[in-house]
């Protein structure tokens, strides 16, 4: 879990987007970069080389 003052300045470090949290798959989403940013240990690891691709569903969704 993500403590929600913390996922309120979070954005995206590559189009300073807002994220949004998902629980599922332990992510920080950011749907204008298409990325997903894993949370490892109630950590978010917001680094662009260690964030996957969303795939077009997760970007329409």
């Amino acid at each position: 879990m993500i403590d929600k003052k913390l996922l309120a300045i979070l954005v995206c470090p590559v189009t300073k987007a807002p994220v949004e949290y998902d629980e599922a798959n332990q992510e920080l989403v950011c749907k204008a970069s298409g990325l997903a940013y894993p949370v490892r240990d109630g950590i978010p690891v917001m680094l662009e080389t260690e964030a996957r691709q969303l795939t077009v569903d997760e970007k329409l969704g």
